[in-house]
């Protein structure tokens, strides 16, 4: 069952007790949307939720969405404002009524206008950034989220198994790219996860390429990093195949790919650390004669974001507690030649981990 916008903002009150500030002011984004649990977009319009450690709620909230923030079930005080007379009035009387001296807010997300608006509006109020410990609520999945992400992931394995079986020499990575995104949403994506990534041959060895108007060739590798979106929550894959055939050297590199992914699934378990996977996992890489072309860390959180904590690299000593999701996706980038990358949604339990998904990860030559 869902919790009740009561029990999630004393969540968020109790972090700003831990920290010793008077509340906590969110606005529209990944925390936001879980408070409320209705999408409001982030534009010139500002938006704003106050969440104080004395339990106290209050928001600031465009006119023209009010209607739509009635279905959120806020009781607190509400001061909405028009396009014709601003938001500089509205940021006062919430401010006068909060009577803090100081708040946290997400660094990451909390546009520089916004920030400036309240200290306009009380310019002795201290504003610190508390990104990581607000954030930290969304780590533990609960099981509802964990059904989302299911859900999305499931959607874009069938997608992927669509677009593969589609493939023949002469299309171009752009040509594909369309495919893919047209069968993510006849299976039933509500929204990307990010925009995909579709690469061949030297292009894939670029970690976030562009899909080009390239036609792909035989020996290619074909790159596919992509993901639903379902519920407000996301899928993350990659897989890398090869187009009619592939060189004992591409396989191999391949192959210590996947050893190196599957390091990270054999090792994952609640309380390790971000730092013990990647140095595991990355450890597979250096260790094998392909180690000049490691580009990237293993992976990084996943929920209602794409990348979000836990950021799974070293020197990253935090402690993954059981309902932690995060991607498992060593590669290696040879310039001018390929680029393989192999993706898995992890969900970190007490026994070990499970592998959201299912999609084959064995060295796979597309016959086209």
């Amino acid at each position: 069952m869902t919790d009740p916008l009561s029990h999630r903002f004393a969540e968020y009150g109790a972090v700003a007790k831990r920290m010793g500030v008077d509340a906590i002011v969110l606005v529209p984004g990944p925390n936001f949307t879980r408070v409320v649990r209705h999408p409001f977009m982030s534009h010139e319009r500002p938006h704003v939720i106050a969440i104080c450690a004395d339990g106290r709620t209050a928001a600031i909230v465009p006119n023209l969405e009010l209607q739509s923030w009635g279905l959120v079930g806020f009781d607190g005080p509400v001061f909405d404002w028009r396009d014709q007379t601003g938001y500089s009035t509205a940021f006062h009387d919430f401010m006068a009524y909060l009577a803090v001296n100081k708040i946290a807010v997400e660094g990451q997300v909390m546009r520089v206008f916004v920030h400036h608006a309240l200290k306009t509006a009380q310019p002795d109020v201290q504003i610190i950034d508390a990104e990581t410990e607000i954030s930290a609520l969304r780590m533990i999945k609960t099981d509802d989220e964990i059904a989302a992400m299911r859900t999305a992931i499931d959607i874009s394995e069938r997608a992927l198994d669509l677009t593969l079986d589609s493939i023949r020499l002469g299309d171009t990575e752009k040509d594909i790219e369309q495919r893919l995104i047209l069968n993510l949403f006849a299976q039933g994506a509500q929204d990307h996860a990010f925009r995909p990534i579709v690469a061949a041959g030297e292009n894939a060895a670029r970690p976030h390429a562009e899909a080009r108007d390239v036609a792909i060739k035989s020996g290619d590798a074909l790159l596919f990093d992509f993901g639903a979106r379902w519920g407000g929550f996301c899928a993350d894959i990659t897989r890398t195949v090869f187009v009619d055939h592939v060189t004992d050297d591409d396989a191999d590199i391949y192959n210590t790919v996947l050893a190196a992914n599957r390091k990270g699934h054999e090792i994952a378990r609640a309380g390790i650390t971000a730092h013990e996977i990647d140095d595991a996992v990355t450890g597979v890489l250096e260790t094998s004669p392909h180690a000049e072309f490691i580009r990237t860390k293993t992976g990084h959180g996943l929920g209602r974001e794409v990348h979000e904590a836990p950021y799974i690299m070293r020197g990253n000593q935090m402690v993954l507690p059981a309902g932690t999701v995060f991607t498992n996706e060593p590669g290696l980038y040879v310039p001018g030649r390929l680029g393989v990358r192999i993706e898995d949604d992890v969900l970190i339990t007490n026994d070990g981990c499970v592998s959201l998904t299912n999609y084959p990860t064995d060295l796979r030559v597309l016959s086209c």
